[in-house]
């Protein structure tokens, strides 16, 4: 206990998915009486980062800063590790909250053990089984679930993958995915706001008009070199139809930039852009057709706007947005690639079948739920 405050909660973040994932829980937090959240951010995707963060109106209350340019992993890892160990020491926060699968979620698991320190972990029991695919990140992930004292899951399926590893049932609380809480707050903000429709409508509304929109993110690790540059090509073949426009948001990540610059740049009927703000993606997505993804966010988003997705991965974790039949994996090949995007823009009953607005993520409800298990629980022994 700190004063007369009953829960110090320390939220960790530093990549732009888990800032737009985390989002929704600190502004719930916020609204909690009894507890007192303190937003921590790494600085690992420090400008995307930042842009979302100015979406949802939040403000770090502490910069860790530890990114430093063309840094190893096991450099981010000993920064991280200890310039949270002197926050841990300094805050003393009754609890860590962490998210997904990163290596500051890692990390922030690691350091709450090493103090004693609670740690939750929103976004919890995901599962490829293959320690390559996604990498780093299933490792992460498994190594927080090994850590952590709560884990906020999304879905039946996670949760199951929690208890054949043996982790008690009374430690698991199943509350949805937070970016569909997210996605929902800021699409509502945009249906409702006319100074972000015109905002919106000048910066894109001229990108795809009248043509079918193919929107494309790509940044996965376990895919630079051939794989990304055969994701690359896929799009340049994608993009020579007369009927379609392809809009790609490149991630900073030199190893995405530079395929996608020289096999992209100039190619008619693309635009690459730079990294967008949440709120802005959320705009395109409810205007594309299809959207061609490696990320994890947008397979979770999608569903909720009635958009088909194209996995470009070997594995997913989520395979519930799969089963539900509103995503399915492509892989890296050309040829797969090529063909299923070309199905769903030609063929009118393929695409109906996976643009149903089926979400099997969430209904809005994770920040609450999480909130009120940690008023109910973290100073609890």
């Amino acid at each position: 206990m700190n004063g007369n405050i009953a829960v110090r909660v320390l939220v960790l973040c530093g990549t732009r998915p888990e800032v737009i994932k985390m989002a929704p829980v600190v502004m719930e937090l916020r609204q909690t009486p009894g507890i007192e959240p303190i937003l921590c951010f790494t600085g690992q995707h420090r400008s995307m980062a930042e842009m979302a963060m100015q979406v949802f109106g939040l403000t770090p209350d502490i910069d860790l800063n530890v990114m430093k340019h063309g840094q190893s992993l096991e450099g981010l890892t000993a920064s991280l590790l200890s310039s949270l160990g002197a926050v841990l020491e300094e805050k003393k926060p009754d609890l860590i909250l962490v998210q997904g699968d990163t290596t500051s979620a890692m990390v922030g698991a690691l350091a709450g053990f090493y103090r004693n320190i609670r740690v939750g972990h929103v976004e919890a029991g995901l599962r490829t089984g293959n320690m390559k695919h996604p990498w780093p990140e299933e490792g992460n992930r498994r190594i927080v679930g090994l850590l952590a004292w709560r884990h906020y899951t999304p879905t039946d399926v996670a949760t199951g993958n929690l208890l054949r590893e043996g982790v008690e049932a009374s430690r698991i609380v199943q509350t949805g995915n937070p970016v569909v809480d997210a996605l929902q707050w800021v699409k509502k903000r945009i249906d409702v706001t006319s100074a972000d429709q015109a905002r919106m409508m000048e910066k894109f509304g001229s990108l795809g008009v009248g043509h079918k929109i193919v929107l494309v993110t790509g940044h996965r690790r376990e895919s630079f070199g051939g794989n990304f540059e055969s994701i690359c090509r896929a799009i340049r073949e994608i993009a020579s139809r007369s009927d379609t426009t392809v809009i790609y948001p490149v991630h900073l990540n030199p190893n995405v930039r530079e395929p996608v610059n020289r096999i992209l740049g100039g190619v008619p009927n693309v635009h690459l852009l730079e990294p967008l703000a949440y709120d802005e993606f959320v705009f395109l997505m409810g205007r594309a057709t299809v959207i061609l993804t490696d990320s994890g966010g947008v397979q979770e988003e999608a569903p909720s706007l009635g958009k088909p997705v194209l996995v470009m991965r070997e594995t997913s974790e989520r395979r519930e947005a799969i089963d539900a039949g509103v995503a399915k994996l492509v892989g890296t090949s050309f040829e797969q690639i090529v063909r299923e995007t070309t199905l769903l823009l030609d063929d009118p009953q393929a695409y109906a079948a996976m643009a149903h607005v089926s979400n099997p993520f969430g209904d809005g409800s994770a920040s609450k739920k999480i909130a009120e298990d940690l008023l109910r629980n973290a100073v609890n022994p």
